[in-house]
């Protein structure tokens, strides 16, 4: 199975997830994305556990997770939020990224403190 037909299989099911669970018929674009702020600050306290060497650590919900795992989770979970937020904007998540990567294929710029920062504004 190809990369793009099992993403677009995996959509699917997160869409028919989304749609049986009313969060399609109920949720609002403002509260997604505030849903998938909610999964990057899992994201981030995961990372920074990393960055600090932990295995594990104690997540802001005081359990106890793996961090490798937890950085797995909190990915997928963002991805989940943003695909579900883009089919409530009326777009596909695909289609979002293809546009935002004919942008920055042409950005120049440099690595400051671990991050890519692009020249200009």
């Amino acid at each position: 199975m190809d990369v793009l037909k099992s993403y677009n299989q995996l959509e699917t099911l997160v869409l028919l997830w989304a749609k049986e669970k009313g969060i399609l018929d109920n949720a609002t674009p403002l509260a997604q994305a505030n849903k998938t702020l909610e999964e990057v600050n899992e994201l981030l306290e995961a990372t920074s556990a990393q960055q600090q060497g932990l295995d594990t650590f104690i997540n802001s919900k005081g359990k106890e997770v793996n961090t490798e795992e937890e950085i797995k989770d909190a990915l997928g979970d963002v991805l989940v939020t943003i695909i579900i937020g883009a089919e409530l904007q009326g777009l596909k998540l695909v289609d979002c990224l293809e546009s935002v990567y004919n942008i920055i294929s042409k950005r120049n710029g440099k690595m400051i403190e671990g991050q890519f920062v692009k020249d200009g504004n």
